[in-house]
């Protein structure tokens, strides 16, 4: 990769990453919308998504985090065969580096024995890289941003379970629901989840997270799975749960379920719930390292 590539390569990182930070996407924007207007006015979940939208606002108009917690960083990128993803690596580290000055970024990564703060983002572990190779011409990068909190409530369940039920798609709703209830107003409500069926404990929560990355407004490919995402929404908005647990209809803004294949003798539902900063975005880069589009 050419000096000249490199160069524009990290300026569209740290495009990438500036952007991931202030400006939520926009499905994301009118979800939020959609649950404002199901609120009743003068409630504290009215005043909650009130303050919520505010804070969208004033975040993309002045460039700072939506969140003091400007969360982990977790890449997704698909290259064509052949990339150098060593460079890509180096460089998007360096691209974190540079916006963690910029305060794009906050301190927010610290050794997990030690808890000394590395001071720009960068660690072992930090970011988080999932590389993929594809036939495609050009490179696509997907940001998430997760905060700490929203990931604290997360879950993952193994059925059968006295409490929850079977292996069976009950045992896995009664399971989600369960984590909802948990995490309360915990995880900066109004929540979306994503939802990993199967695998083993590594990838079915790898899976969850995943689900992260669909837009609020798709359908499942797979019917049955999008029948049940719909159906914990609605059981979900009818908790009176609300956004911040201060009672409501907005519980949930999204669910996103996909499947793993499993070995008989296990059956795990894993849980990643996001919180309303739902931090994602993507571009397509071309070969020169210049964005060509973006996908959120």
């Amino acid at each position: 990769m050419s000096t000249a590539t490199t160069t524009a390569l990290q300026a569209s990182l740290i495009e990438l990453i500036r952007v991931t930070s202030t400006v939520l996407p926009r499905d994301v924007v009118t979800a939020v919308a959609a649950g404002k207007k199901q609120e009743t006015a003068g409630t504290n979940a009215a005043y909650a998504l009130d303050v919520i939208d505010c804070n969208i606002g004033l975040a993309k108009t002045t460039s700072q985090p939506l969140c003091q917690d400007t969360g982990s960083i977790l890449v997704y990128v698909h290259t064509p065969v052949g990339y150098d993803q060593i460079t890509f690596e180096e460089t998007f580290i360096e691209a974190v580096k540079e916006a963690t000055v910029k305060g794009y970024l906050r301190q927010n990564s610290v050794d997990s024995i030690t808890g000394k703060n590395s001071g720009n983002n960068i660690g072992p572990g930090a970011p988080d890289f999932h590389f993929h190779q594809w036939r495609e011409d050009h490179v696509e990068v997907k940001l998430m941003l997760k905060g700490g909190g929203c990931e604290n409530v997360g879950a993952t369940y193994t059925l059968p379970n006295a409490k929850f039920g079977g292996r069976d798609l009950k045992g896995v709703e009664n399971a989600i629901l369960d984590c909802v209830l948990q995490a309360q107003g915990q995880g900066c409500g109004p929540g979306i989840l994503g939802v990993g069926i199967g695998g083993d404990r590594v990838s079915g929560m790898a899976c969850a997270k995943e689900q992260l990355l669909r837009t609020l407004d798709d359908t499942n490919d797979d019917p049955v799975l999008s029948e049940l995402e719909q159906r914990i929404i609605n059981k979900a908005n009818q908790s009176g749960i609300g956004p911040m647990g201060f009672g409501g209809k907005t519980t949930l803004m999204g669910c996103k379920i996909g499947k793993r294949n499993r070995v008989p003798a296990s059956f795990f539902v894993s849980i990643s719930y996001m919180c309303w900063a739902f931090r994602r975005q993507g571009i397509t880069l071309a070969a020169d390292g210049n964005t060509t589009k973006w996908l959120y």
